[in-house]
């Protein structure tokens, strides 16, 4: 793990951050003795981000299918 002081980590912020981000974490070290660690976080995937499904539909099937679920929440 690379350490900085705070001063070279303030002066080098952004290089920093890529160090941390290659090598996972950056130990940071005050003048009285305190150390701080920084580390890179995962991108957190969509919950939107979906494999897709071979249905071998249609748009208009689509387009039924979308209109008939409307339909049926429309009557209940």
């Amino acid at each position: 793990m690379e350490v900085y002081t705070f001063s070279e980590a303030r002066g080098n912020f952004a290089t920093v951050l890529d160090i941390a981000k290659k090598q996972g974490s950056v130990r940071i070290k005050r003048r009285d003795g305190q150390s701080f660690i920084i580390t890179s976080e995962k991108p957190k995937d969509s919950p939107l981000d979906v494999e897709g499904l071979a249905l071998d539909l249609s748009r208009d099937e689509i387009i039924d299918f979308i209109r008939e679920g409307r339909e049926r929440r429309v009557t209940k």
